[in-house]
């Protein structure tokens, strides 16, 4: 149980995807304007990272080392391809907004990185928990600074606004900067200088 639970727990935090590895930045960017799409891909990218890893744990001794690549895209293309055709039937609306987002989770690091390191070594079930755990720990950072994004650029938070009308009828505008991708990577880099500043394991490795 603790080691399952270190699978889940660990890409969180001490071992996060994007923070710590600095991995799948540029969806970190692109998606987190509004929340409504940093849920929906954080969504999409754990079901094609925990069922990439799955399939790949199962073929783990028949993959011939040296088309082992091609077959971990080809599994990968395969997944994204039945997410995107998931959300155009039965949410037009956000595939629309993550447009051509969905089709480059193919190229997000964070999926060949967890095959390659993690899936083609272990058994399913401990493949799946670290397809799952990775997921979440990428879940967390995007959904944060969509958070952020949204309400100081939008002064809403899901499409529901949050900042009253008559702040805005008393001058209040909203922040146009906040919604430009360098705001992201701002966003990203001081909860990267957070947790490092907190975190006595990540002190340590530095």
């Amino acid at each position: 149980m603790s080691k399952n639970s270190k699978l889940i727990t660990g890409p969180i935090n001490l071992n996060n995807p994007i923070t710590v590895q600095v991995l799948g930045i540029c969806s970190a960017l692109a998606v987190t304007v509004k929340v409504e799409p940093a849920v929906v891909m954080s969504i999409s990218v754990t079901f094609v990272l925990a069922f990439a890893n799955v399939l790949i744990s199962l073929m783990r001794n028949t993959i011939p080392s040296r088309i082992r690549i091609i077959v971990q895209l080809v599994i990968i293309a395969f997944l994204v391809i039945v997410v995107d055709q998931v959300l155009k039937a039965f949410a037009y609306d956000v595939s629309k907004q993550l447009s051509v987002f969905v089709g480059l989770i193919i190229t997000n690091c964070i999926l060949m990185g967890r095959l390659e390191a993690f899936a083609l070594g272990n058994k399913p079930f401990d493949s799946f928990l670290d397809g799952i755990g990775n997921g979440a720990g990428y879940a967390i950072i995007l959904i944060i600074v969509a958070v952020f994004r949204e309400f100081f650029g939008s002064g809403s938070i899901w499409n529901f606004k949050i900042i009253p009308q008559s702040f805005y009828d008393a001058g209040f505008m909203d922040n146009g900067f906040v919604i430009l991708p360098p705001m992201a990577l701002i966003v990203v880099g001081i909860i990267i200088w957070i947790q490092r500043a907190r975190t006595k394991e990540l002190i340590e490795e530095n």
